[in-house]
């Protein structure tokens, strides 16, 4: 049933004219006699009498009324709901990988509760854009932060925040640190220390290792990007990471920064979102949130 044709008709029945109900709507009368045909066809009753030029409610026309002035009211008491959302039944889930939720993410998480601080963050890891697209195309996803190349996803709505600089590192007694540069070659005599399967880092490094010919050492996996370093900073191994993970490290010289000659493509931080997603508002002021301060991130690493 039309919410509409249930305001033309509570209209009419106040005015009873066609005439000033098309005024006061601001219908042409011929669309006001379509909408009430309409509903007294879908109800199988008339619901006004017309005698002459004048126009009477019907007996089940008065009954009607009591029904369409609750339904309308109703639908405005909805529409008031949802437009002063109770947040405190809300939960945003977002897919990140440990790097952004570790280094990046608690600022942005700072400010938007500071804006919505009844609405509940559950994050849930997200390596590469193919589990992200699967994540969010099922709904387990609202938002998900991104680390990984370029790639054409036409389901995604995607806003590129920031350009990965990857960086191998060592300690500053590990012997690599004499070499003038870090060859494919160094790595097949070397233990690597490295992220999860599915990494989208880790996958490139992998890719050109073996499509050379290249098997390290041995290669040891964490799940915790500080457990990396540590081990790295205890000279177990080199290791390859975003550069923002180990700023203070490189600062404070706990770890060095190798020169390499491996070529790795270009990875990005995007924000994604299923293209059909509806944007609520808070869903749009954590997207203007994390544009605005990863905006600033870039200009803190590309110093």
């Amino acid at each position: 049933m039309d919410i509409k044709h249930l305001h033309t008709f509570l209209t009419a029945a106040k005015t009873l004219s066609f005439t000033q109900t098309a005024e006061i709507l601001d219908y042409a009368q011929s669309s006001i006699t379509a909408q009430i045909k309409s509903l007294e066809g879908e109800l199988g009753i008339p619901l006004f009498e017309r005698l002459g030029k004048r126009i009477y409610l019907t007996e089940d026309g008065k009954q009607i009324e009591q029904y369409a002035q609750k339904m309308v009211d109703l639908e405005e008491t909805m529409r008031k709901a949802l437009s002063n959302q109770d947040e405190s039944n809300v939960t945003l889930t977002i897919g990140a990988q440990e790097s952004q939720c570790t280094y990046r993410l608690p600022k942005i998480l700072q400010l938007f509760k500071n804006r919505h601080p009844r609405v509940k963050i559950v994050f849930k890891p997200v390596h590469t854009i193919e589990v992200a697209k699967d994540l969010l195309q099922s709904g387990n996803l609202d938002l998900a932060f991104i680390t990984d190349t370029h790639k054409e996803t036409p389901m995604l709505c995607k806003e590129e925040l920031i350009e990965e600089n990857l960086v191998f590192v060592v300690a500053p007694t590990h012997h690599l640190t004499h070499n003038k540069t870090l060859t494919l070659q160094n790595v097949a005599k070397e233990t690597i220390l490295l992220t999860e399967e599915g990494c989208s880092y880790r996958n490139q490094f992998e890719y050109q290792c073996h499509s050379e010919g290249i098997h390290p050492k041995q290669i040891i996996e964490f799940s915790s990007i500080e457990a990396i370093k540590q081990c790295v900073i205890a000279g177990l191994g080199i290791t390859l990471l975003p550069k923002m993970t180990v700023e203070k490290e490189l600062e404070k010289g706990l770890l060095i920064e190798l020169q390499t000659t491996i070529i790795m493509e270009t990875v990005f931080t995007e924000l994604a979102w299923h293209k059909d997603k509806y944007i609520f508002s808070y869903l749009e002021d954590f997207i203007q949130i994390s544009c605005e301060q990863y905006k600033l991130f870039n200009g803190y690493y590309s110093v």
